[in-house]
């Protein structure tokens, strides 16, 4: 057995250093949630010992249900570094700009100790700002430089820098990366595209806590990685899988592999039946994402007289027509109650806020 160590994702800095302890396998660590407006949120203590494999503990988003722990050994955690590394070519500095709370966060700080690089550390207690991401890149050093991006930072990053037409300070700054990790949700794949068409080099990430974060990479399943099609169901196995999952980690999403690289469809848990038809939220939420003028979209499931129907909460700029919503979605996608808001709302991982989402279409 061995200590546990908890130290609270509003200080990365003590993150980092714990880090470093949770590499020497001296100590499990665990990151608690955060302050939110300085005050600190109330969260389930972890035992003061967990047995010697244990690298982290950390909890699931909980963008689709209720967060749950998981232990994650320091092999799983090694495992997941060093394929990462070889997929993008040799360790390098990170830029932190998500919660150290969460995997793709802890994963920045834990992958800079095994790297021997100082991480550049954004201000994640403020909201994510270009004018804060550029700051922080101008603080780089390092010959190889990776971040890790949800697609909410990668939309508002690119809605910066096409209306900073003049100033190409955001894209030169987006160019300056090895590689941009994409993950958390589904991107925006006219943003990527866009993007990687002006020469930022963009990864869409896939993986979750119990894979300790990404572990396919542009479709590609990285070193040591299995992946499976059952049911439908997205499954993964290899080194990387967390304590208790099994040999074998059936996910919630839906996908297909097509020669041989993954494909995400979206997730089983976000399909609906309207009218006697299956739509997908997040086909749903693609297409309306797609049109132009639309920033951000979350879609969600609201009771009707179909079963259930959709909901959206969606973001656009000026001179936006909510009746073309009418053409971009047909029949059952149909939705019954748009929310006009300045941002979607999301949790502190970046994460669409369903809950939020659903409140403010009742409301």
């Amino acid at each position: 057995m061995k200590p546990t160590l908890t130290v609270s994702a509003s200080d990365p800095f003590a993150v980092l250093k714990m880090m470093t302890n949770v590499f020497d396998g001296q100590v499990a660590g665990f990151v608690s949630p955060p302050e939110i407006t300085g005050i600190g949120v109330a969260f389930d203590p972890v035992p003061s010992q967990m047995s010697d494999d244990v690298g982290l503990i950390v909890e699931s988003s909980g963008s689709t249900g209720r967060p749950k722990r998981l232990e994650i050994s320091l092999a799983a955690l090694m495992a997941s570094a060093d394929a990462s590394a070889k997929f993008l070519g040799g360790h390098g500095q990170w830029l932190l700009a998500l919660p150290a709370n969460y995997i793709a966060g802890a994963n920045v700080l834990f992958r800079s100790v095994v790297a021997d690089t100082q991480p550049v550390i954004q201000n994640t207690r403020v909201p994510f700002s270009a004018e804060g991401f550029l700051n922080s890149v101008s603080l780089m050093r390092g010959s190889k430089r990776y971040t890790s991006l949800v697609p909410a930072q990668l939309d508002r990053l690119a809605a910066h820098a096409d209306i900073e037409s003049n100033d190409n300070a955001v894209i030169l700054a987006l160019q300056s990366f090895d590689a941009i990790l994409i993950g958390g949700q589904l991107p925006n794949h006219g943003t990527v595209e866009s993007l990687r068409s002006r020469g930022v080099k963009l990864v869409e990430s896939y993986g979750m806590a119990e894979t300790s974060g990404g572990c396919v990479y542009d479709g590609q399943a990285l070193e040591g990685v299995n992946l499976e099609i059952i049911d439908g169901k997205v499954a993964v196995s290899g080194p990387m899988l967390a304590n208790g999952v099994g040999e074998k980690f059936l996910s919630s999403d839906l996908g297909e592999i097509v020669n041989g690289r993954l494909r995400i469809i979206g997730r089983a848990d976000r399909v609906i039946v309207s009218g006697g038809k299956k739509v997908s939220l997040d086909d749903v939420e693609a297409k309306v994402l797609a049109h132009e003028g639309v920033t951000e979209v979350i879609a969600v499931a609201l009771d009707s007289k179909w079963g259930q129907s959709v909901g959206l909460v969606l973001a656009a700029r000026e001179g936006f027509d909510e009746a073309n919503l009418q053409r971009i979605l047909l029949g059952a996608a149909k939705p019954i109650a748009v929310q006009r808001v300045d941002q979607a709302p999301r949790l502190i991982s970046g994460k669409p806020d369903y809950q939020a989402a659903r409140a403010l279409l009742a409301d």
